[in-house]
């Protein structure tokens, strides 16, 4: 009796799981919701020369200005892994015998800027830590900036807001000096 009973309810089951119900309302409430907002993060890839005329200093224009809860990464190509650049988050700092270097930035919802900073004689320096230096720069929606992803981890943030490698354009940034 065991045996049929156990029978029994196997194909009740199988025959229960395959059952459809009448399909729910649209909408977690019960109605129609509204169509959500694709957010996408500007991105821009520049690169910059530190010289005695600029101050070892770079300022370029939000054009259009970006809202102020957005937050503004900066990454320097800082070597690369054969065909694979490696990114550093700045600020990204050098000790030299003569003094401290740091790449680093600030920015407004109106520009941002990318300097040599740190107690050193930036006119010391080789042109290999102050010429054609790559900076790629993601503006982090405000939505997207208390997130759990690590933010100082290009790939990380690549990934999180969905960017591929053809979305970091080299352009001319209108320059605000």
């Amino acid at each position: 009796m065991r045996k049929i009973t156990a029978l029994v309810g196997l194909v009740g089951l199988i025959i229960f799981q395959a059952c459809e119900g009448p399909q729910g309302p649209p909408g977690f409430d019960g109605m129609d919701g509204q169509d959500g907002v694709n957010i996408v993060s500007e991105v821009f890839e520049v690169e910059v020369n530190f010289t005695e005329d600029n101050n070892f200093q770079e300022i370029f224009t939000f054009d259009p200005a970006i809202f102020d809860s957005d937050v503004v990464l900066a990454f320097i190509q800082w070597d690369a892994d054969g065909s694979n650049p490696i990114w550093r988050a700045l600020p990204q700092t050098v000790f030299f015998e003569e003094g401290v270097l740091m790449y680093n930035y600030d920015f407004t919802s109106n520009d941002f800027s990318l300097f040599l900073d740190g107690p050193l004689d930036y006119s010391l320096l080789g042109p290999e830590w102050r010429n054609n230096q790559l900076f790629r720069v993601v503006v982090v929606p405000g939505d997207f900036s208390s997130s759990r992803v690590d933010l100082t981890d290009y790939e990380a943030v690549t990934k999180y807001l969905g960017l591929e490698e053809e979305d970091f354009k080299r352009i001319e940034l209108k320059n605000k000096q």
